[in-house]
């Protein structure tokens, strides 16, 4: 298995891909279609994957998507880095750069495929009306996913900051910042969820909720969607080459009016939005 281009980039022209598609024709022999292996999270990345793969639309492109799920956002890009898997549809642009700095991965971009916004749950409270000075929060603890997550918090009254750049080491003891001295839990994305019984509010990323059975109308505040940079992309290694024309035609498929129908049909809450 081989490799690709690298940086956060936005994938080859549209001509090209449309090209590629008409090229393929409307039907495929077996010999036509390329097997892609696709790391994804269960939702809702793995099940709009499925949908392409089930409804017949990846096999019009030549394409055969075989799923593998991961529950966490530490190995998939692992998988992807080790060649054990084609492309990763799982992340955000903001993560990607934060772990491809800090990892020193060489790995592509596709554009913006759709957006999860985070959101804030409790069980101990029904608004932040009722929320404690000193109270206990549940935060993810990537830094990408955290400024997001800091920001959430300050937008609805909690915390004094701007941007999405700050992390929880720089401002929990900080009062000007923190003037109500909320007390923040660190942990792994899918520990998010079950902290709820023993934390005031966790800030909680849409998959994860998803995966719980949350919806935004159960939330205290969700994130705007307006502007908002936290897209999630395919992604590949920057040196593919055996495989990069079929990663380009899914990339294609995944910004198609069929997926863009199912993503709005299957999520009428928002819970995720199309990005193109």
């Amino acid at each position: 298995m081989k490799k690709f281009f690298t940086r956060i980039v936005v994938v080859a022209g549209a001509g090209f891909l449309a090209a590629t598609l008409s090229a393929c024709g409307g039907t495929n022999t077996a010999s036509d279609v390329t097997e892609l292996t696709v790391g994804a999270s269960p939702v809702p990345h793995a099940k709009i994957l499925r949908h392409l793969e089930d409804s017949g639309e990846a096999k019009k492109t030549g394409l055969k998507i075989t799923v593998k799920e991961f529950t966490d956002y530490v190995q998939p890009n692992e998988a992807l880095a080790g060649g054990d898997i084609d492309a990763n549809y799982f992340q955000t642009v903001p993560y990607l750069k934060d772990q491809s700095a800090s990892r020193g991965y060489k790995f592509v971009a596709g554009e913006g495929v759709h957006l999860e916004p985070l959101a804030v749950f409790s069980q101990k409270i029904k608004s932040f009306d009722e929320l404690k000075d000193g109270a206990t929060i549940t935060i993810i603890n990537d830094p990408a996913n955290q400024g997001r997550a800091l920001a959430l918090l300050a937008a609805n009254g909690l915390l004094e900051l701007e941007g999405t750049d700050a992390s929880v080491v720089e401002i929990k003891d900080d009062p000007k910042v923190n003037p109500r001295g909320f007390k923040f839990h660190e942990v792994e994305g899918p520990a998010l969820v079950t902290s709820l019984p023993d934390v005031d509010i966790a800030v909680i990323n849409g998959n994860f909720y998803q995966s719980a059975g949350l919806k935004p109308s159960d939330a205290l505040a969700i994130e705007s969607p307006e502007g908002n940079p936290a897209v999630n992309v395919l992604v590949w290694r920057e040196d593919e080459k055996d495989k990069l024309d079929a990663i380009k035609k899914l990339d294609e498929l995944l910004h198609s009016d069929v997926t863009k129908k199912y993503i709005e049909e299957t999520w009428p809450g928002k819970e995720v939005i199309p990005s193109f």
